[in-house]
């Protein structure tokens, strides 16, 4: 009995969209969570990309981030950044099944690093600004902003990943011969 590890290229064609995928869903998560990015301890103030409420049990007074022109900046900045990721779903679709393009590697790769560029501004504004606006205590940064923070990290890695696809277009293709890290024999 053998052992082979390496590396099969061929996959790349499926797994890159499917990760570019989970990368759009993160985001839409981030951007459509109204049950907060933020709250406090006792669960009586959160704060979402779009507004922050007060109360307890199911009275709560809401009011609208969006009257703050850093909160414009964030939603604007994260929808951005949707949509370019969607844009990048669509080329590595065009690129990546069917016939193996080439050439829309690096754009991807370039779009990639503008989102996540775009992105890690919004989710650091954001907190510095409602730290400055609400901050009354001890709050947790929640799930729906950790989603938006998976999304900008899937978003830098495949960067990279396109940015270096060009180099093993023939081994993506199956024109070569798995190359093996390890064998046992």
């Amino acid at each position: 009995m053998s052992f082979r590890c390496g590396i099969d290229y061929t996959r790349c064609k499926c797994i890159l969209p499917l990760l570019l995928i989970f990368a759009c869903i993160f985001d839409l998560i981030a951007i459509a969570a109204r049950s907060g990015w933020v709250e406090n301890e006792n669960k009586s103030h959160y704060g979402s990309m779009w507004d922050e409420c007060r109360g307890k049990n199911d009275v709560w007074d809401c009011r609208s981030l969006m009257e703050n022109p850093w909160a414009i900046a964030v939603a604007a900045l994260m929808i951005i950044g949707f949509l370019l990721l969607i844009l990048c779903l669509i080329f590595s679709f065009m690129s990546l099944c069917g016939q193996l393009r080439t050439g829309l590697f690096i754009p991807i790769g370039i779009l990639l690093l503008i989102v996540a560029i775009i992105q890690i501004i919004a989710l650091i504004v954001y907190p510095v600004n409602f730290n400055d606006l609400i901050y009354e205590g001890s709050y947790y940064y929640t799930w729906a902003y950790g989603f938006g923070w998976g999304a900008t990290i899937l978003c830098i890695g495949l960067s990279l990943i396109f940015f270096c696809l060009p180099r093993w277009e023939n081994e993506i293709v199956g024109e070569q011969k798995i190359k093996y890290i390890y064998e046992s024999k």
